[in-house]
């Protein structure tokens, strides 16, 4: 029910996830990164604490299946799980547990990896990562989209999806992106590239805001010189 994009930008060291499903919310639950450290995508049956685990294992030295393998090892209700995983080097891993629901892959290339679960065909996964690797010069955020579109090109779900979402972390500890359709009857993917086109040309100035707030330009509203 749940089909995500992981993946790294080798030029700026940029870490993300993109990610589409039937149910609400989907960016409450699945998509995780830290600065410096990777992204973690977790579905399935969701258990978002495994996602800070993981990043946890990722930041103390380990690699992306150091740590997927550190916590997934002897875990109660770990074959309901799906994660996945990049580090610093590009590297990805996953792991897909017994219990996933219905058909359900995974794909792995250059910095980036993509899993599913209620797919409508296995062929969805490698379409992922195909159109995350199609541009290796656009933005981070814009890779995972191309993503995340190829994955519904390809036949996304088995059904309908609802909810979508997008996460890119750079140098700050808090996100450069984080961009939700928490629900859609029709389309999110197509809501969430809309929302992603607003956001990208004041990315910067709320970047700013956060650094050094005299470098910012106003917010444009009444009372703001």
């Amino acid at each position: 029910m749940t089909f995500s994009i992981t993946g790294r930008c080798v030029e700026t060291g940029m870490f993300g996830v993109a990610i589409s499903t039937s149910s609400i919310n989907v960016g409450s639950r699945c998509p995780h990164s830290r600065a410096g450290v990777g992204a973690v995508a977790t579905q399935n049956i969701t258990d978002p604490h495994l996602a800070r685990l993981v990043l946890d294992e990722m930041e103390a030295g380990y690699s992306a299946q150091e740590a997927i393998s550190r916590i997934t090892e002897n875990r109660e209700f770990i074959d309901y799980r799906q994660l996945t995983a990049v580090d610093t080097a590009g590297t990805t891993a996953h792991f897909t547990g017994t219990h996933i629901l219905g058909t359900h892959t995974v794909h792995q290339a250059r910095d980036c990896v993509a899993a599913g679960n209620l797919l409508s065909s296995a062929h969805v996964p490698k379409a992922m990562t195909a159109g995350f690797n199609q541009d290796p010069t656009a933005h981070l955020a814009d890779r995972l989209l191309s993503g995340l579109e190829a994955g519904i090109a390809a036949g996304g779900e088995a059904g309908p999806v609802h909810s979508a979402a997008l996460i890119v972390s750079d140098k700050m500890p808090f996100y450069l992106v984080d961009l939700r359709i928490d629900w859609d009857e029709d389309d999110p993917v197509a809501k969430l590239r809309q929302h992603w086109q607003a956001y990208a040309p004041q990315m910067q100035d709320y970047l700013n805001r956060a650094i050094n707030p005299t470098a910012a330009p106003s917010y444009g509203v009444a009372g703001d010189p």
